[in-house]
């Protein structure tokens, strides 16, 4: 800190990064509807009218959990697709395991659950989710199936439904965690699952050696 520069200015500058973390913590355990502000202040360590400062209304402030603390971590996930050069199998295969890490890891599953739960009364929660983490990854995994389309590794195909067949069990996995394990179901462990998963699915959508000559 230099010298003269007041006290509570680092604290100030901090505040948002710490309202983020409280309401990433109060809407996985509480979900939408039932997270109060207050309950976000009160974790963050701020009164209510400072919250206000930086956000305007929950929807806001969800809107900066999804964009500071999920996306950017889907975000290089998508971006380590877009621009590698391996071969698909393998390709998929890093990604399968990076995507269960970050799944297990942290509260994106449970944020995941919450807006499928309650995106039908509360829409912008299933928009932000779309356009921040959804077409991101959409994107970057079908521009993947089609350069391995084009350079003969991949069976012909939608490139989009290539995509949606390989997330689906993650989606399941995701939501078996976080609705059925809690209530003692047996655990589902998600980096198996998506490690076997790749191996099947990559045997039904990969070009045989052979396979295409004429």
């Amino acid at each position: 800190m230099q010298p003269g520069q007041p006290k509570w200015r680092r604290r100030s500058e901090a505040r948002p990064g710490e309202i983020i973390a409280a309401a990433l913590i109060v809407f996985s355990e509480k979900g939408f509807a039932a997270a109060r502000l207050d309950d976000i202040a009160a974790r963050a360590g701020v009164s209510k009218g400072a919250l206000y400062l930086y956000f305007e209304t929950k929807q806001d402030l969800f809107r900066a959990v999804v964009r500071e603390t999920i996306a950017p971590n889907l975000a290089a996930v998508a971006g380590f697709v877009s621009q590698s050069q391996l071969p698909f199998g393998e390709l998929i295969r890093l990604v399968f395991a990076r995507i269960a890490e970050v799944m297990t890891e942290g509260r994106l599953g449970a944020v995941a659950k919450m807006v499928i739960g309650e995106s039908r009364n509360f829409p912008e929660l299933a928009k932000v989710w779309h356009e921040d983490v959804i077409l991101k990854m959409l994107d970057a995994v079908g521009g993947a199936v089609a350069a391995a389309q084009a350079r003969g590794e991949v069976r012909p195909g939608d490139p989009r439904l290539y995509v949606f067949s390989l997330a689906g069990p993650l989606l399941l996995g995701v939501l078996w965690r976080e609705v059925f394990a809690p209530i003692g179901a047996e655990p589902v462990d998600l980096k198996a699952l998506l490690a076997q998963h790749a191996e099947v699915v990559l045997h039904g959508m990969l070009v045989e050696t052979g396979e295409g000559a004429a």
